[in-house]
């Protein structure tokens, strides 16, 4: 039964159902999904894989690169870059958990997943997504310290304390996340269907439950709600005060140096929450949105903040940058050196 037809409400109505499409004469059998990219542009597949492929390995590499110079450089073992570190574990995982599913329907048109699969990469989708706005929420909170709160910054986040919180923010998503997903194991689905990604997500799936869909929504919707709401309200009442703390600063000069520690971070919130929140509101309210704006805004919701923000840390802190530059210099500077050895030899 469709949600649709169940609530009558616009609150839980999705983007609109997928026709029944044949495209290589792909067919699903009863236990399984059919995944797809974008909706009507299949044969542009191969061409749309690339732009794809290059936002994939940019993810990848950038954030491999921002984890292995904070572990590298012993200046950068503050706590401002141990949150950074987790930024870039959390959007590295995410790129991880999208990327077999979006490359084999662009490369291979391999649409079919079965539910067990589909409900693992959900759960890891959703947990990702859900860690990154705890962390961003607690990259606001460093801030908060490190301007409002200067001279207690060092003593309270101490590495301990660091730990403690990254095992509670990890903690957090365990307790509401896995009993969700327990309750969806129960629930009945229709098989046979076509998604409207090439991965799978809770408001796309819960169109094809067959008894009482409308308390998958529900729980759907309160989990984005608590988390997304809770930590965006923790981010603006941080910024509330942090604000206040700078405009407060006399010195034009030192309320620009403060401003511009909380440059990356505002962008990071930004590319995450605006894409989310749009994609949400897209599935729950605008019935009538077309499919192929669907499938850009999850892939844009799912690839930009793990693109974007090694790249905006990069390009805005000089600590990271120089570090940056220096492994690179130093990795030429190898290469020249051997090549010089493989010289001598000949």
């Amino acid at each position: 039964m469709n949600i649709t037809n169940t609530m009558g409400v616009s609150l839980f109505r999705v983007c609109p159902p997928p026709t029944r499409m044949s495209f290589n004469n792909t067919t699903s059998s009863p236990s399984t999904f059919l995944l797809t990219a974008f909706p009507g542009l299949e044969r542009a597949h191969v061409w749309i894989s690339i732009p794809v492929c290059c936002l994939y390995i940019v993810a990848l590499l950038g954030n491999s690169t921002i984890l292995f110079i904070i572990t590298a450089e012993r200046r950068l073992h503050k706590p401002m870059y141990y949150f950074l570190s987790m930024l870039s574990a959390v959007d590295l995982c995410l790129t991880i958990s999208t990327l077999p599913t979006v490359l084999g329907v662009l490369w291979f048109h391999a649409r079919e997943i079965s539910f067990n699969a589909c409900f693992i990469q959900m759960f890891f989708v959703h947990a990702f997504s859900f860690l990154e706005s705890s962390v961003l929420a607690v990259m606001a909170f460093d801030r908060f310290m490190a301007i409002c709160n200067p001279l207690k910054y060092a003593a309270v986040l101490k590495g301990k304390m660091i730990m403690a919180i990254g095992l509670a923010i990890f903690l957090r998503q365990i307790l509401f996340i896995v009993p969700v997903v327990l309750f969806l194991k129960g629930v009945s689905f229709q098989g046979g269907k076509e998604l409207s990604h090439p991965f799978c997500y809770h408001p796309d799936l819960i169109r094809y439950t067959i008894s009482s869909p409308w308390i998958s929504s529900f729980l759907g919707l309160f989990l984005q709600l608590y988390w997304t709401g809770t930590d965006l309200l923790f981010i603006l009442f941080s910024y509330v005060l942090i604000i206040r703390t700078i405009l407060s600063i006399v010195a034009p000069k030192k309320q620009r140096k403060a401003l511009n520690t909380c440059v990356c971070h505002i962008c990071a919130v930004t590319v995450f929450y605006v894409p989310m929140i749009s994609l949400s509101f897209t599935h729950r309210l605008l019935s009538s949105t077309p499919r192929v704006i669907c499938s850009i805004l999850a892939n844009v919701y799912l690839l930009v903040p793990p693109v974007l923000n090694p790249i905006i840390y990069s390009l805005k802190t000089k600590t990271i940058r120089r570090a940056l530059l220096q492994l690179l210099r130093s990795k030429s500077a190898r290469g020249r050196t051997m090549r010089g050895l493989r010289g001598s030899w000949d």
